[in-house]
C-alpha cells in the first residue's frame, strides 16, 4: 500500500488549470483597443509606512532596463518582459513553470502622494518601488486646549 499526501486544495488546483487551459486565458489585461497586453502578473507586496508606500514586485529574470514604471492620473503601472531563453534543440524539458512575454501590474494610489518623488530600484530580482505621501496627508498630533 502506497501513502499519499493528502493535500485539501489540490483538487481545487487541478480545476483551475483546466479552466484556464479551456479558455486560454492566459494574458491579463486590455487596452482600448481590446487588444490584450499581459501574459503574467509578478507577485506583489504593498506595505504603508507614516510617510510613504512601498512595493515589492517579484521580477526574477528580469533586467531593469526591460521594466517600465509610470504614473498617470493617480494609476501606478508597471508593465515589462522577460525575455524567452534560447535552448539548443537537444534539450527536453520534463516540465516548464517559469512563464515568459509581458507583464502587468496597475495600482491606483491615493490622491494624498507626492507623484514627483516616486523612485525605484531593482536588485536581485526585486523592484522596490517607493511611492510618498505628501506633507499634508501625513499624520500630524494634535493638541487640546482645556
Amino acid at each position: 500500500m502506497t501513502l499519499m499526501r493528502y493535500e485539501p486544495f489540490n483538487l481545487l488546483n487541478q480545476l483551475q488549470r483546466e479552466v484556464n487551459r479551456l479558455l486560454d486565458s492566459g494574458r491579463l489585461g486590455e487596452d482600448e483597443s481590446g487588444q490584450l497586453l499581459a501574459d503574467w502578473a509578478p507577485a506583489v507586496d504593498i506595505k504603508e509606512e507614516p510617510s510613504r508606500f512601498v512595493i515589492h514586485a517579484d521580477l526574477p529574470g528580469v533586467e531593469a532596463k526591460d521594466i517600465d514604471i509610470t504614473l498617470e492620473n493617480g494609476v501606478l503601472t508597471l508593465k515589462g518582459q522577460r525575455s524567452t531563453e534560447t535552448h539548443e534543440e537537444t534539450e527536453k524539458y520534463r516540465r516548464v513553470e517559469r512563464v515568459r512575454g509581458s507583464f502587468l501590474r496597475r495600482f491606483a494610489l491615493p490622491e494624498a502622494v507626492d507623484a514627483e518623488k516616486v523612485s525605484a530600484k531593482c536588485k536581485d530580482g526585486v523592484l522596490e518601488v517607493l511611492v510618498p505621501k505628501s506633507v499634508a496627508a501625513q499624520p500630524r498630533r494634535i493638541s487640546i486646549e482645556s
